[in-house]
């Protein structure tokens, strides 16, 4: 009987940390989310280009005007155990003047608020 409960509750413990890794914070293809001001003024889990990348493209390299920018997400990659997103901009412009979408860690990009529901 002792190790009857003790393989039923470690069978538990195992499903619902299986089930808690799987999860994407419920983001699906279609959802709009905000982005919103970095912490170190670099966005560490949204993959904008460097630089150097949007101005060889003719972009202008202004990080500052992303805050409050709408995203729609149009695609969910699972690479592993992270879960990576593709981001279009909601009202049809491409990012910095050139780049149509961008990609972006959604757990890590949500837990640091770099994007918002």
């Amino acid at each position: 009987m002792r190790k009857l409960c003790l393989i039923s509750t470690l069978l538990l413990l195992f499903s619902y940390s299986g089930n808690a890794q799987v999860t994407n914070n419920n983001i699906e293809v279609g959802e709009t989310l905000t982005i919103q001001s970095s912490q170190n003024y670099q966005y560490s889990f949204i993959d904008f280009p460097k630089p150097n990348f949007i101005i060889k493209k003719g972009g202008i390299a202004n990080y500052g005007k992303l805050k409050g920018t709408e995203v729609v997400v149009t695609e969910i990659k699972n690479k592993g155990t992270e879960n990576i997103i593709v981001l279009k901009r909601k009202d049809g412009k491409k990012f910095f003047g050139s780049f149509p979408s961008v990609t972006a860690n959604l757990d890590k990009a949500l837990r640091s608020r770099e994007l918002t529901r």
